[in-house]
């Protein structure tokens, strides 16, 4: 018996050491090296890599996906340019037909699927993908918080460098710390700046007459928003939100993605080709209606241009256009009685005005979004493999209430005959997802 006990001791630690030499080689195992190669992840290291780094871009890809292989060749270029930053960028990408785990866990419904991971937290990423402009846009989240401006030169380098992709704030005459903590809450939203230094000519070419003075730029939209205070936090972080959309926002996927976190009602506008003069004209009017109604959005959307988008608030080629509605952003909307449609060319500011007037009254009607065509427009934006998803996990609520309502009744005795009598038992939704049922 002595001799058992020292060598159970013993082998319990031989056992730790070897378990503390496989963690430890296991651990060398899950290093990453930023090299300026695609990093290829799966569920055995996928948490890691993510931890691993502060900025990382995931490609979440299906192996048969057209896009997915032209997509490829693209990050393969960008990877080695974000690697070689002084606060590096990792491109990684993982196989989410094969790896379903990670797919559900990130919500992943169609592909490519791009998530940017900031410190391990997700965000959906709807930049670029073209490996110049994928680079311009992702050194935006590396960019220090607010950039130090010193000179009209300065200004000129930071509007250029940061591209078309994200509103500009710039802070002409304010200390740094009067926008520091919005910069910090919205940096994945915007780009911010202070500038000590500069010219009468900055303040011309800017828009602005007297110091401090916030200037907010949509280089998009080649539009300028001037805020001159109060410069306390609750007006500073109103004016930034209402200017992360232009004026009047054209609507289309990528647009609909951006209202989805803006809580303000819509005075979305239908026409029949926005591209056209007349339509060009009655958007200005709109712009300008905009930055009179701050509380609320303004957007436009011709058919001829989303004409599926365009067909659920009832707007087609044979309706009269242009018309008004407030849309909520999801299934309801509004028209103002004897206001809906602006059909005069040559009164449209003043319809815009009477069409505004009536809503803020409550002279309105509510309607819904014509069903099939909004089923088709979701679809397009969320994916079909979610909508299979909805089907099979309605149709599990509905088999549990049935087994329920099963359970809850008492038994009955009777004859032989009865209890051999056939009855139809509910059998468990299986859900399959095929490649032929995938879409890119």
């Amino acid at each position: 018996m002595r001799l058992i006990f020292p060598l159970l001791v013993w082998i319990s630690f031989l056992i730790l050491a070897i378990s503390l030499s496989s963690t430890s080689s296991a651990q060398e195992e899950t290093k990453f090296k930023v090299d300026g190669k695609v990093l290829e992840l799966d569920e055995s290291n996928f948490e890691s890599a993510i931890s691993s780094f502060d900025l990382i871009l995931v490609d979440f890809y299906a192996p048969w996906c057209g896009h997915c292989k032209r997509l490829a060749p693209q990050l393969d270029e960008a990877a080695p340019v974000l690697a070689g930053l002084k606060e590096p960028v990792v491109i990684a990408k993982v196989n989410a037909d094969k790896y379903k785990r990670l797919a559900n866990k990130y919500e992943i419904d169609a592909f490519p699927s791009l998530k940017i991971f900031m410190h391990g937290v997700p965000t959906e990423y709807y930049g670029p993908r073209k490996p110049e402009l994928l680079i311009r846009y992702l050194k935006k989240f590396v960019a220090p918080n607010v950039a130090m401006l010193g000179s009209d030169a300065a200004v000129s380098d930071f509007v250029e460098e940061a591209g078309t992709f994200f509103p500009i704030f710039i802070g002409f005459g304010l200390d740094e710390s009067v926008i520091s903590n919005l910069a910090i809450k919205y940096k994945k939203k915007a780009w911010f700046a202070v500038a000590k230094d500069f010219s009468e000519d900055a303040m011309l070419l800017y828009d602005f007459d007297k110091v401090p003075a916030l200037v907010g730029i949509q280089p998009t939209y080649n539009e300028r928003s001037i805020f001159y205070g109060p410069f306390e936090e609750g007006f500073l972080e109103d004016f930034i939100k209402q200017n992360f959309l232009p004026l009047s926002v054209p609507i289309n996927h990528d647009t609909l993605k951006l209202l989805k976190d803006d809580k303000r009602k819509i005075v979305l506008t239908l026409v029949e080709d926005e591209g056209d003069e007349k339509s060009q004209k009655l958007i200005k009017l709109l712009k300008a209606a905009a930055s009179a109604n701050r509380d609320l959005v303004f957007a436009y959307v011709g058919v001829k241009q989303f004409e599926e988008f365009a067909d659920t608030f009832g707007a087609n080629k044979k309706a009269k256009l242009p018309k008004m509605v407030i849309w909520d952003g999801d299934v309801e909307y509004l028209t103002v009685i004897d206001s809906e449609n602006i059909v005069d060319e040559e009164d449209h500011g003043s319809q815009i005005s009477r069409f505004l007037e009536g809503y803020r009254e409550g002279k309105t009607e509510q309607k819904q979004i014509a069903g099939p065509s909004f089923m088709g427009y979701i679809n397009s934006l969320i994916g079909i493999r979610t909508v299979y998803i909805i089907v099979f996990l309605v149709g599990m609520m509905m088999l549990i209430r049935s087994l329920a309502k099963d359970e809850d009744e008492p038994l009955r005795v009777g004859t032989r005959d009865q209890s051999e009598q056939a009855t139809d038992v509910p059998r468990p939704l299986e859900e399959e997802y095929r490649e032929g049922d995938k879409e890119d």
